[in-house]
């Protein structure tokens, strides 16, 4: 969810308000109070502020309205919405999951600017009945003028626009593949920000207005493009890795019928094995968490053997060689597991995965460097680096 100020809610969904919102809806209030000022000279710096003001709110009830179209369909097709934020550039609907088809994901990306464009018909109509040159009329046109420009430009065929979700679902529906999709629109949003911001720099420099405007606007793209194009190199890379990709074979078999002395005086003391699992007469018992032994006597320790304590496998947390790692990420989130123990076909252990493990199997399927003392920290910390947050990552890809 994009931070803001949440100012209420429209159908449910919360509402919020960037702080970059402030900055331009005053200055938007401004360049229209300057252009009322020039129009009737005869009326007060106050009623042309106000007006002004007025003009620049409507603008941003324009783009509510087009990331209310977006949010309409999305929770039409069962996908929740968590909030829709208004910032310097716009509006931006944080939709909670993609849609399950490329035609369902078009209907999503056209919606916003269809009632853009519709907003711009009943606009325009509706001052034809006005009286031409007067003030109802001259801020009624320049809404409708707002709403064409808003629909028209989100057209554009890059992402983040529309138009870019657009060219994904077009993409993905003739080649089958999402994120062959959304590697051609960020691609082509990454290449027309670049232009944007050239163009906007070279008018700049030859003397012409708006240029820094537009060089901004293309650097916004251009950034959250490149962004698209990253996420979804993970996320594929991620799709395609299964759970023996990542499982760590670093673990000691005990045997059973030892003593608690034994296996601390044999191996605890001995070694750094971080799991052990106890079997008997060829049979995995379970597993054996050293940290158990806290809460035995140590007079007791004598006496009970490692089977004793062993948590069944049928108790464990369990996956195959064969499940996807992404649903593992999942998992070990959403009940709060430090690890998984995977079994092999036959119902035998094949090793343990965890964070760690997973981020490892990303980096050499990316070719990231990870090093021995990060992979290491990883292990003792038990979570994601910030640059490789799994967890973020698989929240993004669809189910199913």
């Amino acid at each position: 969810m994009r931070s803001g100020i949440r100012v209420g809610s429209v159908l449910g969904i919360p509402l919020l308000i960037d702080p970059s919102w402030f900055l331009i809806i005053t200055l938007f209030a401004f360049v229209n109070s300057m252009e009322w000022q020039n129009r009737f000279p005869e009326w007060s710096m106050l009623v042309t502020w106000g007006i002004g003001l007025v003009v620049a709110l409507l603008l941003f009830a324009s783009v509510l309205l087009h990331e209310l179209g977006h949010s309409a369909v999305a929770i039409s097709q069962g996908i929740k919405v968590n909030s829709i934020t208004l910032f310097m550039f716009g509006g931006m609907a944080a939709i909670d999951s993609e849609s399950k088809t490329p035609m369902r994901a078009f209907a999503v990306a056209i919606a916003g600017p269809a009632v853009s464009i519709i907003l711009f018909g009943m606009l325009f109509g509706f001052n034809t009945f006005l009286v031409e040159g007067s003030p109802l009329s001259i801020v009624v046109g320049n809404l409708a003028r707002i709403n064409l420009v808003l629909g028209t430009f989100n057209l554009i065929p890059g992402l983040p626009l529309d138009g870019g979700q657009i060219l994904k679902a077009i993409v993905w529906k003739i080649t089958g593949s999402r994120y062959k999709g959304t590697h051609w629109a960020a691609q082509t949003g990454l290449a027309l920000g670049w232009l944007a911001i050239a163009f906007g720099l070279f008018t700049t420099f030859n003397g012409g207005g708006g240029g820094l405007w537009i060089a901004l606007l293309g650097w916004f793209c251009a950034r959250n493009a490149s962004n698209y194009d990253r996420v979804t190199s993970f996320q594929e890379a991620l799709v395609g890795l299964k759970v023996g990709d990542a499982v760590a074979r670093e673990f000691r078999v005990v045997d059973g019928r030892s003593t608690l002395r034994e296996f601390v005086d044999q191996y605890l003391l001995r070694e750094e094995r971080p799991v052990f699992f106890a079997a008997s007469d060829g049979r995995y018992q379970g597993l054996v968490r050293p940290e158990e032994l806290q809460t035995i006597e140590r007079s007791l320790w004598e006496q009970k053997r490692i089977g004793d304590i062993a948590i069944p496998l049928d108790q464990l947390p369990t996956v195959t060689e064969s499940t996807p790692l992404v649903k593992v990420v999942r998992r070990l989130e959403d009940e709060g597991l430090p690890r998984m123990v995977v079994l092999t076909p036959a119902g035998a252990v094949s090793g343990v995965v965890d964070r760690a493990d997973a981020v490892k199997a990303m980096a050499k399927s990316m070719k990231l460097p990870l090093s021995d003392a990060d992979f290491a920290r990883l292990k003792s910390e038990g979570g994601y680096p910030a640059g490789l947050n799994l967890a973020a990552i698989a929240s993004t890809i669809p189910e199913g």
